[in-house]
């Protein structure tokens, strides 16, 4: 049901008792400002808010990486590769093949 502001104050425990069936919104000139909701629903609506404000997977692996480097250590150390060939490196004759 919609209410104006006025009649929401005056009739307060009817809205109230109408929100076990459904949301109650509360206009002024036309425009919704409020709606009052039941406790369950309330409860419901901060579920589901909880639920959407859980890290990201790459928020959780940050935290993890802070927790490492608070720790001391900056977690998996991943040493530079110099073993693997390279042709256009340590090829001599690879830009040979172009002429």
């Amino acid at each position: 049901m919609h209410w104006n502001i006025g009649n929401a104050k005056q009739q307060f425990s009817e809205v109230l008792r109408l929100t076990a069936e459904e949301p109650q919104a509360i206009y002024k000139r036309d425009k919704p400002v409020a709606v009052v909701i039941s406790a369950e629903d309330f409860e419901e609506f901060r579920r589901w808010k909880e639920q959407r404000q859980r890290p990201t997977l790459a928020q959780q692996f940050a935290e993890i990486r802070a927790a490492l480097v608070a720790e001391g250590s900056d977690g998996i150390e991943i040493p530079p590769r110099h073993d693997r060939f390279n042709p256009l490196v340590d090829d001599p004759h690879y830009w040979d093949d172009e002429e």
